[in-house]
């Protein structure tokens, strides 16, 4: 017999099954918490609340451990492709090398992008924010598929899938180009997707083309690094949004524009505005280092610690390879990144950080990794939209095949109690 919780309340005992899980948290199903007793839960911001079960990622913010599918995020970091970790999380299983190549030639059928979303394109100025072009361009999808996706058929679910995956990344280069004023790359289907992707963010029609090996390998570790992270912001925001049966382009665009907030993806361009306010105010590190350290100061180091890992970020410790390797092969000179050098080691061997456990996360080496490859602060979420995109799908397609109700969270309200009607005439 499983486990339940006792609850006692005005005399009378209610016991609620205890829900097992493979690994990690487990739950108490309070789905008849109210019908019972007329009590709900009140938990702001939910952060104790389990709202789905799910096969898809698992983490461990105490140990410091995430999993795709099972796969601990090293292993799938330093033996994978972006490409293969698609697979994975759509279709719960690592590919054979004929799965595979079915997979990546799908997803490059579907990578041509209507002309007619260049209309919309030209329609944003090059101020508007890539966050805001790119999530109406992802919702602008729906105008040219509008059939709506078949849950019930695999065939529809995956040709979805690959359509959205062929063509996201082109929106996100369009993204890039608009900002900085440069004709628009098409995708070259003899290409892999980062390898792709590079090509278009990059590639200038005045100039030969040369690739350069290691900053396509840290595009696809970036990339995989971000590829999924639980019931974060933005995957509930695309489960809720899906869960009212709404198409899985909207519900994507939900999804981007969630992950545009500063608590959220915007993490890392926060780690760039918080190096260049150091940089303007004279460079002097200590002092923000001394701010951090003071209770009585609200200045926060950006990019240093995680609300979820309580020890390191798994996904830090593989970026940081990387980091180490894109500076000692661009040779960069930038001032910026040399506080930023000189704060990682700060952080890595300060007896108050280290007691603390404020190590750099993947939001820190993420940014810095971004500026220095020359991409402009605001097109940092992008990227991390880009990553994000499969685990998106994934978190969809999994709310829809287990047939989930639509969302509708309670509340507890304690407004006014009910008055009557005043007219105008007689309010003082």
């Amino acid at each position: 017999m499983s486990d339940t919780v006792k609850l006692i309340y005005e005399g009378k005992e209610y016991e609620y099954p205890v829900i097992e899980s493979t690994i990690g948290d487990k739950g108490i199903d309070i789905s008849k918490l109210r019908q019972e007793t007329g009590l709900i839960t009140l938990d702001i911001g939910l952060k104790n609340t389990g709202a789905t079960k799910s096969k898809i990622t698992y983490l461990d913010g105490n140990l410091g451990q995430l999993y795709y599918r099972g796969y601990p995020i090293e292993q799938i970091a330093e033996k994978s492709t972006f490409t293969e970790v698609m697979y994975l999380l759509l279709k719960s299983e690592l590919p054979t090398e004929e799965q595979l190549n079915k997979f990546e030639n799908d997803i490059k059928k579907n990578s041509l992008v209507s002309e007619e979303m260049k209309y919309i394109l030209k329609g944003f100025p090059r101020s508007a924010h890539p966050m805001g072009v790119l999530s109406t361009l992802t919702s602008a999808l729906t105008a040219f598929n509008p059939h709506a996706v078949n849950v019930k058929s695999e065939i529809d679910l995956y040709n979805a899938s690959t359509l959205l995956l062929g063509k996201f990344p082109v929106l996100c280069a369009w993204t890039y180009r608009l900002k900085l004023g440069l004709p628009l790359n098409y995708s070259d289907n003899s290409l892999d997707y980062p390898h792709n992707f590079y090509q278009m963010m990059f590639k200038i029609p005045t100039d030969k083309f040369e690739t350069d090996e290691v900053i396509v390998d840290a595009i696809n570790k970036l990339l995989i690094l971000h590829a999924d992270h639980e019931q974060n912001c933005s995957a509930s925001t695309v489960r809720m949004v899906g869960s009212a049966h709404t198409g899985l382009f909207a519900s994507i665009s939900a999804g981007v524009s969630a992950l545009w907030g500063p608590l959220h993806g915007g993490a890392n361009q926060a780690v760039i505005e918080m190096l260049e306010m150091i940089k303007d105010d004279g460079g002097d590190l200590q002092k923000w280092v001394d701010k951090a350290k003071s209770k009585d100061d609200s200045f926060r180091l950006m990019g240093f610690g995680h609300r979820i890992y309580r020890n390191f970020d798994p996904r830090a410790k593989v970026i940081k390879k990387v980091a180490d390797n894109v500076f000692e092969k661009l040779g960069i000179h930038d001032e910026t990144l040399e506080i930023a050098k000189k704060l990682e080691n700060v952080a890595l061997n300060d007896p108050y950080f280290v007691e603390k456990k404020l190590y750099p996360n993947v939001d820190f080496y993420s940014g810095i990794i971004y500026r220095a490859l020359g991409i402009p602060t605001e097109m940092f979420t992008v990227m991390f939209a880009l990553g994000r995109l499969p685990g998106w799908i994934s978190q969809w397609k999994e709310m829809r095949l287990n047939g989930e109700p639509i969302n509708r969270p309670r509340q507890i309200y304690v407004g006014n109690h009910k008055r009557d009607y005043i007219s105008i005439s007689e309010r003082k």
